[in-house]
Protein backbone atom coordinates (compact mmCIF):
# COMPACT_ATOMS: atom_id res chain seq x y z
CA UNK A 1 0.00 0.00 0.00
CA UNK A 2 1.08 3.33 -0.51
CA UNK A 3 1.12 6.20 -3.17
CA UNK A 4 2.91 5.23 -6.57
CA UNK A 5 3.40 8.14 -9.22
CA UNK A 6 5.42 8.97 -12.23
CA UNK A 7 5.61 12.15 -13.64
CA UNK A 8 5.33 11.31 -17.65
CA UNK A 9 5.68 13.15 -20.95
CA UNK A 10 3.14 10.67 -22.92
CA UNK A 11 3.86 9.91 -26.83
CA UNK A 12 1.08 10.99 -29.39
CA UNK A 13 -0.88 9.18 -32.33
CA UNK A 14 -3.58 6.89 -34.08
CA UNK A 15 -2.53 3.32 -32.24
CA UNK A 16 -0.42 4.80 -29.63
CA UNK A 17 -0.79 3.17 -26.34
CA UNK A 18 1.45 4.54 -23.23
CA UNK A 19 0.35 2.96 -20.01
CA UNK A 20 1.21 3.37 -16.12
CA UNK A 21 -0.05 0.36 -14.45
CA UNK A 22 0.16 -2.20 -11.67
CA UNK A 23 -0.08 -6.42 -11.54
CA UNK A 24 -0.04 -8.42 -8.86
CA UNK A 25 2.96 -10.37 -7.99
CA UNK A 26 1.74 -13.44 -8.01
CA UNK A 27 0.23 -13.25 -12.00
CA UNK A 28 1.83 -16.36 -13.23
CA UNK A 29 0.34 -18.79 -10.26
CA UNK A 30 -2.97 -16.89 -10.11
CA UNK A 31 -3.81 -15.66 -13.75
CA UNK A 32 -5.17 -12.25 -15.10
CA UNK A 33 -7.22 -10.97 -13.74
CA UNK A 34 -7.84 -12.65 -10.61
CA UNK A 35 -4.26 -11.47 -9.44
CA UNK A 36 -5.61 -7.60 -10.33
CA UNK A 37 -4.60 -5.10 -12.60
CA UNK A 38 -5.00 -1.27 -11.24
CA UNK A 39 -4.25 1.21 -14.44
CA UNK A 40 -2.69 4.25 -13.28
CA UNK A 41 -2.67 6.33 -16.31
CA UNK A 42 -3.92 4.84 -19.89
CA UNK A 43 -4.28 6.84 -23.02
CA UNK A 44 -5.28 6.11 -26.45
CA UNK A 45 -4.24 8.16 -29.48
CA UNK A 46 -7.23 8.85 -30.93
CA UNK A 47 -8.43 10.63 -27.97
CA UNK A 48 -5.67 13.17 -26.81
CA UNK A 49 -6.71 15.16 -24.15
CA UNK A 50 -7.81 12.15 -21.67
CA UNK A 51 -6.48 9.53 -19.94
CA UNK A 52 -7.89 6.56 -18.24
CA UNK A 53 -7.55 5.09 -14.46
CA UNK A 54 -9.18 1.60 -14.39
CA UNK A 55 -9.39 -1.21 -11.67
CA UNK A 56 -9.39 -4.55 -13.53
CA UNK A 57 -10.26 -8.07 -11.63
CA UNK A 58 -12.20 -11.05 -11.34
CA UNK A 59 -15.66 -9.97 -12.75
CA UNK A 60 -14.63 -6.81 -13.78
CA UNK A 61 -11.86 -6.87 -16.27
CA UNK A 62 -11.40 -6.04 -19.98
CA UNK A 63 -13.71 -4.10 -21.68
CA UNK A 64 -16.00 -4.26 -18.33
CA UNK A 65 -12.95 -3.12 -16.14
CA UNK A 66 -13.77 -0.10 -13.61
CA UNK A 67 -12.94 2.59 -15.63
CA UNK A 68 -13.12 6.59 -15.64
CA UNK A 69 -11.57 8.75 -18.08
CA UNK A 70 -10.24 12.38 -17.17
CA UNK A 71 -10.36 15.09 -19.41
CA UNK A 72 -6.90 17.47 -19.60
CA UNK A 73 -9.07 20.71 -17.68
CA UNK A 74 -7.76 22.95 -20.50
CA UNK A 75 -8.03 20.77 -23.38
CA UNK A 76 -5.12 20.68 -24.78
CA UNK A 77 -3.16 16.63 -25.48
CA UNK A 78 -1.84 15.56 -22.68
CA UNK A 79 1.79 14.42 -24.90
CA UNK A 80 1.92 18.57 -24.80
CA UNK A 81 3.38 18.49 -21.20
CA UNK A 82 5.06 16.78 -18.32
CA UNK A 83 2.11 15.45 -16.14
CA UNK A 84 1.65 13.61 -12.47
CA UNK A 85 0.12 10.40 -12.42
CA UNK A 86 -0.74 8.52 -9.08
CA UNK A 87 -2.51 6.16 -7.40
CA UNK A 88 -2.94 6.40 -3.61
CA UNK A 89 -3.65 2.38 -2.66
CA UNK A 90 -5.38 1.41 0.94
CA UNK A 91 -6.28 -1.66 2.12
CA UNK A 92 -10.11 -0.84 0.96
CA UNK A 93 -9.40 2.28 -1.08
CA UNK A 94 -7.82 3.43 -4.62
CA UNK A 95 -7.77 7.00 -5.71
CA UNK A 96 -6.30 8.31 -9.01
CA UNK A 97 -5.37 11.94 -9.53
CA UNK A 98 -3.74 13.73 -12.32
CA UNK A 99 -1.92 16.86 -11.39
CA UNK A 100 -2.71 16.42 -7.67
CA UNK A 101 -6.97 16.29 -9.08
CA UNK A 102 -8.58 13.18 -7.59
CA UNK A 103 -10.63 12.30 -10.35
CA UNK A 104 -11.69 8.12 -9.67
CA UNK A 105 -11.74 6.54 -6.13
CA UNK A 106 -12.97 2.67 -5.65
CA UNK A 107 -13.64 0.87 -2.84
CA UNK A 108 -14.90 -2.88 -2.49
CA UNK A 109 -18.24 -1.79 -2.02
CA UNK A 110 -18.00 -0.10 -5.61
CA UNK A 111 -17.69 -3.66 -7.30
CA UNK A 112 -20.39 -5.68 -9.62
CA UNK A 113 -22.44 -7.84 -7.31
CA UNK A 114 -19.97 -11.13 -5.90
CA UNK A 115 -17.13 -9.55 -7.49
CA UNK A 116 -13.66 -9.80 -5.14
CA UNK A 117 -11.50 -7.39 -4.24
CA UNK A 118 -8.01 -8.54 -5.18
CA UNK A 119 -6.25 -5.27 -4.10
CA UNK A 120 -4.56 -6.90 -0.73
CA UNK A 121 -1.21 -8.35 -1.92
CA UNK A 122 1.87 -7.04 -2.83
CA UNK A 123 1.81 -5.73 -7.11
CA UNK A 124 4.40 -4.30 -9.63
CA UNK A 125 4.84 -1.32 -11.69
CA UNK A 126 4.98 -1.69 -15.31
CA UNK A 127 5.34 2.00 -17.25
CA UNK A 128 4.86 0.71 -21.52
CA UNK A 129 4.47 2.27 -25.08
CA UNK A 130 2.48 -0.45 -26.47
CA UNK A 131 1.00 -0.04 -30.40
CA UNK A 132 -2.31 -1.06 -31.87
CA UNK A 133 -4.66 -3.69 -30.43
CA UNK A 134 -8.36 -3.61 -30.25
CA UNK A 135 -8.78 -0.49 -28.04
CA UNK A 136 -6.44 1.73 -29.53
CA UNK A 137 -6.99 0.49 -33.20
CA UNK A 138 -3.59 0.31 -35.71
CA UNK A 139 -1.59 3.14 -36.56
CA UNK A 140 -2.54 4.85 -40.27
CA UNK A 141 -0.55 7.25 -42.18
CA UNK A 142 -1.08 9.92 -39.58
CA UNK A 143 1.11 7.82 -36.89
CA UNK A 144 4.83 8.81 -36.61
CA UNK A 145 7.44 6.86 -35.09
CA UNK A 146 9.57 6.19 -33.40
CA UNK A 147 7.21 7.21 -30.21
CA UNK A 148 9.19 7.83 -26.76
CA UNK A 149 7.68 8.13 -23.69
CA UNK A 150 9.72 10.65 -21.35
CA UNK A 151 9.61 9.52 -17.74
CA UNK A 152 11.23 12.57 -15.30
CA UNK A 153 11.10 10.23 -12.62
CA UNK A 154 9.02 7.33 -10.42
CA UNK A 155 8.61 7.71 -7.04
CA UNK A 156 6.73 4.93 -4.23
CA UNK A 157 6.00 5.82 -0.79
CA UNK A 158 4.96 3.41 1.92
CA UNK A 159 1.96 3.86 3.75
Amino acid sequence: YGRFEARIKIPRGQGIWPAFWMMGVNIDSRGWPDDGELDVMENIGREPSTVHGTLHGPGYSGADGLSTPFQSPNGRPFADDYHLYAVEWEPSLIRWYVDGTNFKTVKPSDLPAGARWVFDHEMFMLLNVAVGGNWPGNPDQTSVFPQRMLVDYVRVYRR
